[in-house]
């Protein structure tokens, strides 16, 4: 039996759904412990792509259980229509079970984050416009609608009419929007509500009795470390809490339980939104890794910054979520290139710094310090053993665990189940993974 949990090592998009995905084969339970509809995953099985934002991509396998948690936020309609859309598909999501806590975006939350958004102008942060950050923001000054309300209409009528009318205030008043309708918010979502309460569960007491028999969870966060609320590049963040000890709270467990922490990043970097980002390459690089690597956001479409694999956030990655080691996902992506540049270390007003600095001001400051490894100019998406790796490209993993000081446990190496090299299985097996004792020194 093993407890793990998944998180992104970089700002997110990591290919985190296809490494859950791939866990979840030896899951009996997954959980989403945080995030909303601002996330996405993919999965691709056979000749059918699943994009997912809510539900945990476990659900795919018919034995195992999913969980929405406590910690995440809930945009019914989204969830309803990944539902519907399951169906089509003929997934079946009776094991499917939400969270009574979780909190519920509203209709007032998304129009409020995009006209903050707008309202930014220049300081603008890159919010996807779901409504995630006004959702966790009632949250904390505890005056959110929780699913608890959302499937009791006698809870929505004492609830809903209040907040909507503290929020036309705002719409009105500071954006000159025009004012949503109480009677229509609440039908609508009494409706909503009704559609989603055979789903709905205390998911703490679920998770202790799966923990109590000894099952196998996985512990599913959204979004990557960078991302993180209080670990992030703030204030180009989330709303939550994606690094590891987040799985805790948003899960409604102690950390006791926690057998292993695995970390999922590209074999280069990418970014969404704004943000300094060091080590993005806006020239022929750049628009390669983008081409090749297909790299456009599951949940908004925007095209991703792209740039040479950052090692400095990668070591900042391990010693926040504790990793015990890493999936290297895309490193098909790197095939055509010659050389390969890998950020070692950052260089700030003449200084070598080896450590993420915190703040956003000394970040944007920060010219990347690179070393540089040989490419191997050669397909590798056919490649399901170490043994079957170009010797560079097996150099350049070792290089990679080498300056993160974690070893590699998964490499991933196309969009496909089936495109992936397990050297081990987190769930499963020992606390082992690629060796580290032989990498070649860089050119």
């Amino acid at each position: 039996m093993a407890n793990v949990v998944v998180i992104g090592a970089q700002w997110g998009d990591e290919g985190k759904g296809k490494i859950t995905d791939l866990l979840s084969r030896s899951a009996d339970v997954v959980v989403r412990y945080q995030g909303g509809v601002n996330a996405g995953h993919t999965v691709v099985v056979k000749d059918k792509t699943f994009k997912l934002h809510l539900i945990p991509s476990g659900i795919l396998y018919p034995k195992t259980d999913c969980i929405i948690g406590s910690g995440t936020v809930i945009d019914p309609e989204v969830l309803l229509g990944e539902l519907d859309r399951l169906h089509e598909w003929g997934v079946s999501t009776d094991r499917l079970m939400i969270s009574e806590c979780a909190h519920v975006t509203m209709p007032y939350h998304r129009i409020l984050d995009r006209a903050a958004e707008e309202a930014r102008g220049e300081r603008r942060i890159g919010t996807t416009g779901r409504g995630i950050g006004p959702t966790y923001a009632d949250k904390s000054e505890r005056t959110g609608v929780r699913v608890l309300d959302l499937i009791d209409p006698e809870a929505l009528e004492n609830v809903v009419p209040w907040m909507v009318e503290q929020k036309n205030h705002i719409l009105e008043k500071l954006y000159g929007l025009p004012p949503l309708d109480a009677r229509q918010v609440i039908d609508e979502y009494a409706a909503f509500g009704q559609r989603l309460k055979p789903y709905t569960i205390d998911a703490s007491l679920m998770i202790d009795d799966a923990v109590r028999r000894k099952r196998n969870i996985l512990f599913e966060g959204a979004q990557g470390t960078l991302l993180d609320l209080d670990h992030g590049t703030y204030p180009y963040v989330t709303s939550s809490n994606p690094v590891a000890g987040g799985a805790c709270i948003g899960a409604g467990v102690g950390p006791t339980i926690v057998d292993r922490v695995i970390g999922v990043a590209k074999a280069y970097t990418t970014r969404v939104g704004e943000g300094p980002f060091p080590t993005e390459d806006l020239a022929e690089v750049g628009e390669h890794l983008g081409d090749r690597g297909a790299e456009f956001g599951t949940t908004t479409g925007r095209k991703r910054r792209c740039g040479w694999f950052d090692a400095v956030i990668g070591r900042y990655a391990v010693r926040i979520n504790g990793l015990d080691c890493l999936a290297i996902t895309k490193l098909d992506v790197l095939d055509e290139l010659d050389e390969i540049k890998v950020c070692v270390a950052y260089d700030i007003d003449g200084q070598r710094c080896d450590h993420f600095p915190r703040g956003a001001h000394q970040f944007a400051k920060c010219t990347p310090i690179y070393e540089t490894v040989p490419g191997w100019k050669t397909s590798t998406s056919h490649c399901r053993s170490l043994d079957d790796l170009p010797k560079a490209a097996l150099n350049y993993l070792k290089f990679l665990a080498e300056l993160m000081d974690v070893p590699i446990a998964i490499v991933s190496l196309g969009a496909s189940r089936d495109q992936t090299i397990v050297v081990e299985d987190p769930i499963h097996g020992p606390k082992r993974a690629l060796l580290r004792d032989d990498v070649v020194t860089p050119a």
